[in-house]
């Protein structure tokens, strides 16, 4: 005990303590500390993100087409196996060679761009509710904040700052949350820049062998939350943004509840203790007896700081993680989300589908049951979809219950959805739709009744 506690000291005075604070200092400003611009609150880079989009906004959406055209040529030649450099390459062969099925939805992302881009073909593809909500909407924003959330990513993850917060937080994230400490982070992202920032946190992470194959799934559906700018904007659009305060604490309450059950039950429950196989277990979170859990927190963060690789080295992993979801998640938000879109617009399915939540609306005292049932749950094909329908119910109780569940639902296919089947935590399609149901359901009475007792 007497060696561990004085090797403790020793590495706790070592040149690496530098190698620590400043990344992780710099990366908590810029990822995890909430900044007021123009009278809305994001964090640093966000405010990077939002200054190159408002600098290059119009020609944002034609460099949107040529990387998509350049996704599918690529991939098709990958396909052809004509150049051996695809085969020779890891990171190229891991970016173009894929399935069939990917090339199919890569030459679709391209033509629901061109489509939109040049206003062609039927509308229920380039109209501004799908083509439009795509290119000009979605697409943008995953360009700019992936660009430098990608770069600016290793000063929050790969100089000990998730070593030293998961051993403050353990004895809290484990018992209430099932999950390890680190996964603070993760949250904290997304509450304060993005959920698509948190899920990118969660991937990096356990393709490092930091979580195991439950943690990934459950972090990356449950604690990717909104973030606190994306509400607002969401209360304003469906008319009660002067009931924010209220509002966001809903949702905080809803959203904490929902994280202390989901890990329990199928499907995430049933997902194996077992890491990502290429690497294996990478994470020590048991804390020595006789050693304080700040020392040690700080002995595995100096650890870190340590093997942290150079500046060099993290721009080259940076460069890799940008390119990878520019020439990969991107084509798939333009694909996935126009047809989920499609389906939301231009059918009946999720009114059909919302058939059997009317009566249980109504037994909650929910006015407008009917308009209500299918705003809740459209928001599976995006998040923005229930505020565009909500605003049209007369209801202000209504339009608060809509607004807070879309919030606290959490996985939606045109951006969230996208990135965690683009990514290798091990989660499909029909588990997001059951994950998604589960939580409207355990967070829909929380929410009606914090706003019948308590606000209305």
């Amino acid at each position: 005990m007497l060696q561990e506690k004085s090797y403790i000291e020793k590495v706790d005075g070592s040149k690496n303590t530098l190698k620590f604070l400043i990344p992780s200092i710099l990366g908590v400003v810029l990822f995890l500390v909430p900044i007021k611009v123009e009278g809305e609150f994001t964090i640093g880079v966000g405010v990077l993100a939002s200054t190159l989009s408002s600098q290059f906004e119009a020609s944002i959406p034609y460099f949107i087409v040529a990387l998509l055209g350049l996704s599918f040529i690529l991939t098709l030649l990958a396909k052809t196996n004509l150049f051996k450099v695809f085969d020779q390459n890891e990171f190229l062969k891991t970016l173009f060679v894929t399935s069939n099925f990917n090339l199919g939805l890569r030459l679709f992302g391209l033509i629901v761009g061109l489509l939109t881009l040049f206003e062609l073909g039927p509308a229920f593809i380039s109209s501004p509710a799908i083509g439009g909500v795509v290119l000009y909407d979605l697409a943008p924003v995953l360009l700019t904040w992936f660009l430098f959330a990608g770069l600016l990513l290793p000063l929050l993850i790969e100089f000990g700052l998730m070593e030293f917060i998961g051993a403050i937080f353990r004895n809290v994230m484990r018992p209430l949350f099932t999950m390890p400490g680190r996964s603070s982070i993760d949250s904290m992202a997304s509450w304060m820049g993005a959920g698509t920032v948190g899920v990118l946190v969660t991937m990096n992470q356990y393709n490092q062998g930091y979580y195991n194959k439950r943690e990934a799934a459950v972090i990356s559906t449950t604690f990717s939350v909104a973030s606190l700018a994306f509400s607002l904007v969401v209360a304003n659009v469906i008319g009660v943004g002067h009931l924010f305060i209220p509002f966001y604490l809903t949702v905080v309450v809803a959203a904490l509840v929902a994280a202390i059950i989901m890990p329990r039950i199928p499907p995430l429950s049933l997902k194996a203790n077992t890491y990502y196989e290429p690497v294996g277990k990478q994470i020590k979170e048991e804390i020595p007896k006789g050693v304080s859990t700040l020392k040690w927190g700080w002995d595995q963060a100096l650890k870190k700081a340590e093997s942290a690789k150079s500046f060099s080295g993290q721009l080259k992993s940076g460069t890799k993680t940008v390119l990878d979801i520019w020439f990969g998640l991107i084509p798939l938000v333009m694909s996935l989300g126009a047809m989920a879109l499609i389906i939301a617009e231009e059918t009946p399915v999720f009114e059909i589908i919302s058939y059997p939540l009317i009566p249980l609306l109504e037994w909650m005292n929910i006015p407008e049951a009917a308009a209500a049932a299918p705003a809740m749950l459209v928001g599976f094909a995006d998040m923005f979809l229930p505020a565009v329908i909500g605003a049209g119910i007369e209801s202000e109780l209504t339009r608060f219950v809509v607004g807070t569940l879309s919030i606290t639902q959490i996985i939606y296919m045109s951006e969230i959805g996208v990135l965690i089947l683009r990514s290798n935590i091990p989660l499909k399609l029909h588990e997001l739709f059951i994950i998604f149901i589960e939580r409207t359901l355990i967070t829909l009475p929380i929410i009606v009744f914090i706003a019948h007792l308590f606000i209305f």
